[in-house]
């Protein structure tokens, strides 16, 4: 019994130091961890999570009070995507202090400087992604829109963490241009599965059924 105590306590000890809290700061709203909605609860917004060590694919964009002359509104843009590879330490996604909306508009428009502050001090600048939706409501579902982005750049998410399988599987030299695929057969498999149509990928898994039964 004692051994199985003991053993328990260094399992949970072990899950502990291998995660990590990433939070973002004052007007940015967390939107989607790893492909998954970030579930606001009743009327507060997430402003954390707790997540393994590794590369994670975060969503958030900027939401919050400014002003506009002597009155406040909201301002908020279209959601930024970041890949983020945590380690040990607790990081928050931050931007510069944006007080009014000309200030916000004139900073998102040449291109926004954001940042991950690691626990310790170390400042990491962040090179994200600005989602562009179609339609009315083409931010309502978030979920679906970096789905799309997946699945057109060949992005799975796999045991928590984003895995670009275009990085995996396809290699480029950079003196001579020269494309090598590589990976194995399973990983440029699931490259191109994630590339595929929905009528592609249905075809596909009849054909699959078709080869196993045969």
């Amino acid at each position: 019994m004692m051994n199985n105590k003991l053993w328990l306590l260094v399992a949970l000890f072990s899950v502990s130091t291998h995660a990590a809290t990433l939070s973002v700061a004052d007007k940015i709203q967390l939107l989607a961890v790893d492909g998954k909605e970030v579930k606001t609860q009743g009327w507060n917004t997430v402003d954390s999570v707790e997540l393994s060590e590794g590369k994670h694919q975060v969503v958030v964009r900027f939401d919050g009070e400014v002003k506009r002359g002597s009155k406040s509104t909201i301002y908020t843009t279209r959601p930024y995507l970041f890949d983020i590879d945590l380690a040990k330490k607790d990081a928050e996604i931050t931007l510069p202090r944006l007080t009014t909306e000309s200030q916000a508009k004139a900073f998102f428009e040449r291109g926004a400087q954001w940042q991950l502050i690691i626990n310790g001090g170390a400042v990491q600048p962040l090179d994200g992604v600005e989602l562009q939706g179609e339609g009315f409501a083409a931010y309502s579902d978030i979920e679906s829109l970096v789905a799309a982005y997946n699945s057109t750049n060949g992005i799975v998410i796999e045991k928590g963490n984003a895995v670009d399988l275009q990085q995996v599987a396809v290699n480029v030299d950079d003196k001579t241009g020269k494309v090598e695929i590589t990976g194995d057969a399973l990983t440029q498999l699931k490259m191109w599965y994630t590339k595929a149509s929905n009528n592609d990928k249905k075809s596909f898994k009849i054909w699959m059924a078709e080869k196993d039964f045969n």
